[in-house]
């Protein structure tokens, strides 16, 4: 056989020409790519006529607030869990749904989809979505953000960053990723197809590590779009994606005091002097006992004698006057010429010859004034 394919590859080699393919060889790019349209057949009751061999069953808990809903929508849940011959038990005691298989039951999976059907109604999602995970092409994922985020207030805003103002974001990335999505407590509860949970998984974890879920569904939109041209979709997109950098806009705190480093050197410090080595370098340490207590009450001395000469100078500061600021020359009137002694005499004059309170006195209004008087009196007579 390698000699047969070694010829072949000279032949092809010196003639220039591709070897023809042969029945059983087929080109790998043809096994990846899925035709369009193309759905795998449902499993039947006649793929497995005998059914299973043992029973299994899973059981999940619900809280409080799910059982008025429950009780509502039970007989659906069982009606569909019934066409699969699945057993399906709600207990309001105890708080948990059990589903089962029964020796009817002629698909596998169809335990692990019930399984999943009763998670998705425990985390609030309604029957009408949940009883989709039933179908073939449905899957579901649930993500726990609870301990993503320490903080619980930092972790309810990005809670809320995810849903978007009046749900605006969860709808957009509903219609990216053909998939539903719930948000409810510690959990984001979602349902749809492999490759649209894949993306929705990815932006709620980013959401949760502080990266905005906008950044992600303009992605997805360009994605959408290059899906559409044929040419394009062998290729790498990396050049039409936008690369978004992320920005610290927050300036960290200074501190007040700053310690410098001190520079690296191998060496050790310096040991510090002891009370002998001082003595010997000082010449202390070959004097009597008699010489070192004369020496030190001698410092001594000289120490109460600093401390009196301060003690003193602060005393004698009360007793010495402050420094006064000198007085400022009083300013000269400015003498505009020779004073008129006559005038001022003449005003004096006047001055005397009015009477407070009348006006001033004239010698000719006077006589002209008695002379009307006498004439009016003889008119009357």
């Amino acid at each position: 056989m390698a000699s047969s394919t070694e010829a072949d590859g000279v032949s092809a080699a010196t003639t220039g020409k591709k070897p023809k393919k042969t029945k059983n060889q087929v080109d790998e790019s043809e096994l990846l790519t899925v035709p369009e349209g193309w759905k795998e057949a449902p499993f039947t009751k006649e793929d497995n006529p005998r059914g299973l061999l043992e029973e299994s069953s899973f059981a999940t808990l619900f809280p409080k607030y799910r059982e008025a809903y429950l009780k509502e929508c039970w007989p659906l849940v069982q009606k569909s869990l019934g066409d699969l011959h699945i057993n399906a038990t709600l207990d309001l005691i105890e708080g948990s749904i059990t589903v089962k298989t029964t020796k009817r039951t002629f698909d596998p999976y169809s335990i692990l989809r019930a399984r999943d059907l009763i998670k998705l109604l425990a985390r609030s999602v309604p029957f009408e979505q949940a009883v989709r995970i039933l179908e073939d092409d449905v899957a579901c994922d649930i993500i726990k953000i609870g301990t993503l985020v320490r903080n619980r207030e930092r972790f309810v805003k990005r809670r809320q960053r995810l849903i978007g103002p009046k749900g605006s974001t969860l709808k957009a990335l509903e219609l990216l990723t053909n998939c539903y999505v719930m948000v409810q407590g510690n959990t984001v509860s979602a349902l749809g197809p492999y490759r649209g949970l894949k993306e929705v998984r990815k932006v709620v974890l980013d959401t949760m590590k502080n990266i905005h879920p906008i950044y992600n569904i303009k992605t997805l939109m360009i994605k959408q779009e290059l899906a559409k041209d044929a040419e394009l979709r062998t290729q790498s997109w990396e050049r039409f994606l936008p690369n978004f950098k992320r920005r610290n806009l927050t300036k960290r705190r200074e501190p007040k005091k700053k310690t410098a480093k001190k520079e690296y050197t191998p060496f050790p410090p310096q040991q510090p002097e002891s009370q002998v080595d001082k003595e010997l370098a000082t010449g202390e340490f070959f004097l009597r006992e008699s010489q070192k207590k004369r020496k030190k009450l001698e410092e001594i001395k000289v120490k109460q004698a600093e401390a009196l000469t301060k003690r003193q100078e602060e005393r004698n500061k009360a007793f010495i006057p402050p420094k006064e600021k000198p007085m400022k020359k009083a300013k000269k009137a400015p003498t505009e010429g020779k004073i008129d002694v006559e005038a001022i005499k003449e005003k004096v004059k006047k001055a005397k010859n009015k009477k407070l309170g009348a006006p001033p006195v004239n010698p000719e209004s006077q006589t002209a004034a008695a002379g009307g008087k006498k004439r009016n009196k003889k008119n009357k007579g």
